[in-house]
């Protein structure tokens, strides 16, 4: 046993409590909603962080949620807005890595910064002139005002991450890809998309957890019965002087699941992604 045996065990099991506290304050609050949502009224407020008991539990908040028609409505929106502009997100950000890390031109790097400043300034700055962008096109209360400004604010973070994976896509493969006759198109389709599936992964989970989360745009932009989003929707059962807890706790409950199915069918090429950029 080498002399540094020790002090690496320390420093890991440092690291191993400070992941765990940081899980532990990450999934809490998840659990104590989930929880929550189960209870009646009375038991969440007198026991919170208690599970649902036989003599606690209730489905109430799932009924109300359920019998509110529109809910289902929201929850529409909402899928919609998202698998948009994920779409959108993806395929605009390759392509436009592929031609930052492919071609080499004049401003190329000017570009590439550019597109990084986007990371560091908050698109909710611009809210202002994006509402008046969208009433002077007619597009106020529609899905796609949201999935334009969705689009807009998840493209910097993908051209970046996927433009540092395409740089390390073999050119020998490309190049023989040329040589076949194949197109520029049918290059970054059929031979370099393939080979980016966990950067494609890594980029849609950080993506689709803002835009379903948030409350900002779809409350500015399309506010009307007919395009609410969950969040958003959500926000009827509470009231100036009456809030259903039971049926917030469980839109909120419901409002989670996509988010959990999305990371458990995508997790390995999360995973696989992160640990890939992590040592470039």
């Amino acid at each position: 046993m080498t002399p540094k045996a020790p002090a690496q065990r320390l420093r890991l099991c440092f690291v191993h409590a400070a992941l765990l506290l940081y899980c532990l304050i990450s999934v809490l609050p998840v659990l104590v909603i989930v929880m929550n949502s189960f209870k009646t009224r009375r038991a969440i407020f007198a026991a919170p962080l208690e599970p649902p008991l036989p003599t606690t539990a209730s489905l109430a908040g799932y009924r109300t949620v359920i019998a509110q028609g529109d809910f289902l409505l929201y929850f529409q929106n909402s899928l919609t807005v998202t698998i948009g502009s994920l779409f959108f997100v993806l395929l605009f950000g390759a392509m436009a890595a592929f031609a930052l890390s492919e071609y080499r031109f004049r401003l190329n790097t000017f570009l590439g910064l550019f597109l990084a400043l986007g990371i560091m300034v908050p698109i909710r700055l611009g809210t202002v002139a994006i509402l008046q962008m969208m009433v002077s096109a007619g597009l106020v209360n529609t899905l796609t005002a949201l999935v334009l400004v969705y689009t807009a604010q998840g493209l910097p973070l993908a051209v970046f991450i996927l433009s540092e994976f395409m740089r390390n896509v073999s050119d020998d493969l490309k190049n023989a890809g040329r040589i076949d006759g194949l197109s520029e198109y049918r290059i970054f389709f059929v031979l370099v998309l393939p080979l980016i599936r966990p950067a494609l992964a890594t980029v849609a989970v950080f993506t689709m957890i803002p835009i379903w989360n948030d409350l900002w745009f779809p409350l500015i932009l399309a506010p009307g019965e007919a395009t609410k989003t969950v969040t958003l929707g959500a926000q009827i059962f509470l009231g100036q002087f009456v809030t259903n807890w039971e049926a917030v706790l469980a839109a909120l409950s419901l409002a989670i699941l996509p988010v959990l199915v999305l990371y458990l069918l995508f997790s390995r090429q999360l995973i696989a992604g992160i640990t890939a950029g992590a040592v470039k």
